[in-house]
Order: C-alpha cells, then structure tokens, then sequence
C-alpha cells in the first residue's frame, strides 16, 4: 500500500536513516564473532535500551558504514540529485578526515586513486579493482538507504542511480546487484503500511520480481548461478515457511553473514522478515528492536548486516518505534536526524519541481 501521509513518510525517512546508524553502532563491537552468547548479547540490548543517562552508559561509535550513509545524503541534498563526481568527493574527504572507522582495504585504494586523478572519472578507480573484475562486497549496499529514500516515487530511476551511486567503488556486477537489492527492500518498506501486518511472502515476491528483471549476464562473467539473488531471495522464502523455524546455523550456511553482498544483503532482508514474529531467546516486543537483535546473533560482518538490515526495518516502521535510548547511544543521531529530515524535504521539492 503506498504512503500517502506526509508525516508518516517524514517518520519513514528517519526510521531508515536512524535504522542504519543504530544496526551499525550497536553492531559494530560484535563484528567477525562467530559464536555469540543469547545471553550476553540480550543483556547488551537490555542495558542500551534502559533509562538513557548522559556519561553513565555506553556510547557507540559508527564505521564506515555510518561514514559514507552520511556522505550519501549529504550530495543528494546539496546537489537535488546524484552526482557521482560531488558524491566521490565527499568520500573521500570524509576518509582522508577521519581515515579510523574501519574502511576496508581496497575501498582505501580507490579514495587514494580518486583523489590522485582529481576525481576527473569517478567510476575508473573501482573498474580497476581486483584485476579488473571489481568489488563484489556489501560496501555500496550498505550505504544505499538514504538514495532508495530519496528516489522513491520513480522506482526505475532509482534502480539506474543505485547501479551508478554502487560504481564508484564496486564494479562487479555481484556488488552491483546487491546494492540494487537492497534499494529495492527499502524501497517495499518505504511503500508499506506499517499499521498492517506485513506480508513476508509478497515482501520477498515483491523483490523477486525485481530482481528477475536485473539479474541478466549482460557481461558474461559465465557465473556457476546466473540468477544467484534470486537463489537467496527463494532460500529466503524456504527458511520462512519452515514449520520449526530456521536455526541460526540453517541462516549462517544458506544466507551467509560475510562482506560479500551476495551473502549479507539477503541475509539481512531475511533478518527483517523473521523478525515480524517472535524469535527464541530475544526477549523483546519491538520488532524493531527484534531485527537489528536478530542480525547481530547471527556473527559475521555484524556492523554491516545489522545496518542494512536496520534500514529497512527503520524505513517500514518509522521512527516512532524506535527506542529513544538507543538512539542517544550512537555516536551523531542528532546529525543523522537532521540528515533524514533535509532528505524528506530535498526529495518533495525535487518531486514538485518535476510536476510544476
């Protein structure tokens, strides 16, 4: 059902952007853990989402994730649009400022090369990557959620900007496509009615669907699986019809939870569809809550999975769900806040300009 009322798509803008930041706070010191405690991991959630009192509880810094979300709604907001080239430039200028959140060590590569040619080819640094085959990882996925936001009401057009916003630092078409899929989770969370049920088969359908049309071997990398999002995207689906549940290790081995796309975007969309229902040894009645809680138990790339995951829970629901506790938590909400509101308005204007 589509969104009609002003003030529940502006909540949607900051549940997502919100959502982001706080999978990838509160993920973050859980990356690359393999076996992580229930217990401990609920008695974190516990603590963070009790009475927030200044300097007395823990305060969660942000990654790079965090980093380049920033990047991205601030050049869509200063340019009305994506422009690769201003977009590059934030990217790197936000790295070379502030080089210690955990970028990867590719992706430095690219920004050093960026800044080398004078961003003169955006897209060039990244097609040299990995002997020319590019970056298959979840870094352009990660950051997508304030694009999806922005280019919502022309669901073609933020597929074309998603492709071209994922290139500058992931070139292969693995990278590409999950960026593309998870724009197009957010996007399905963006259009939902978050005062009904939601339905997990038509969510995943939905995304089929959409999928179907962008998994082509238009370059001919010969792959094992020519379709394989849309392999995860039916796991996705088999995991959620199982009687008993999926386990943990059913999610690990099918999913994955790794820094390739193909093996963290579904997993994290998987994420958000189970946690519509309760989910044993996460004591918690906000599905919110639920989803980052679920994606950080599964290990892994925990920060990433926990961000992607929490967009798109954030953008379904809206702000008004999510704890007030965790929020303060996190290093810069206030600034992420101000970010998702100037968006909302960006892309209304922009939305307008285009009818008048």
């Amino acid at each position: 059902m589509a969104i009609v009322d002003g003030l529940l798509l502006a909540a949607k803008f900051r549940g997502g952007l919100l959502g982001s930041l706080i999978g990838d706070c509160l993920g973050a010191p859980y990356e690359g853990d393999v076996n992580i405690s229930k217990v401990v991991l609920q008695q974190y959630f516990n603590k963070l989402g009790g009475s927030y009192t200044a300097n007395k509880v823990p305060y969660k810094p942000y990654t790079d994730d965090t980093a380049m979300t920033k990047c991205v709604a601030s050049s869509l907001i200063a340019k009305g649009g994506l422009d690769p080239q201003d977009l590059a430039k934030r990217f790197v200028v936000e790295y070379f400022n502030d080089p210690r959140r955990g970028y990867g060590h590719n992706v430095k590569d690219v920004f050093s090369k960026l800044r080398a040619q004078k961003f003169e080819d955006p897209f060039g640094p990244a097609r040299e990557q990995f002997d020319g085959a590019g970056s298959l990882g979840n870094g352009a996925a990660m950051r997508i959620a304030p694009l999806a936001l922005f280019y919502h009401q022309n669901y073609e057009e933020l597929v074309e900007k998603a492709k071209l916003s994922a290139q500058i630092t992931h070139t292969h078409k693995l990278g590409v496509d999950g960026t593309v899929l998870q724009a197009a989770a957010v996007y399905q969370s963006l259009q939902a009615n978050p005062k009904q049920n939601l339905d997990v088969k038509e969510f995943s359908k939905g995304l089929l669907q959409k999928m179907a049309a962008i998994e082509k071997d238009e370059e001919g990398l010969g792959l094992d699986d020519p379709h394989p999002y849309q392999t995860q995207l039916k796991i996705i689906q088999d995991l959620l019809a199982k009687e008993d549940g999926a386990t943990d290790r059913d999610v690990q081995k099918l999913l994955g939870n790794s820094v390739a796309a193909q093996f963290s975007v579904p997993t994290a969309i998987f994420c958000f569809l189970r946690a519509q229902e309760s989910i044993p040894d996460i004591e918690t009645e906000n599905p919110f809550q639920r989803t980052i809680q679920y994606a950080i138990s599964l290990g892994g790339d925990t920060d990433t999975i926990a961000s992607v995951a929490g967009a798109i829970a954030g953008a379904f629901y809206g702000s008004s769900v999510i704890n007030d506790s965790f929020i303060k938590h996190c290093e810069s909400s206030e600034e992420i806040i101000k970010l998702a509101d100037e968006l909302y308005d960006a892309s209304i204007a922009r939305s307008a300009g285009k009818g008048s």
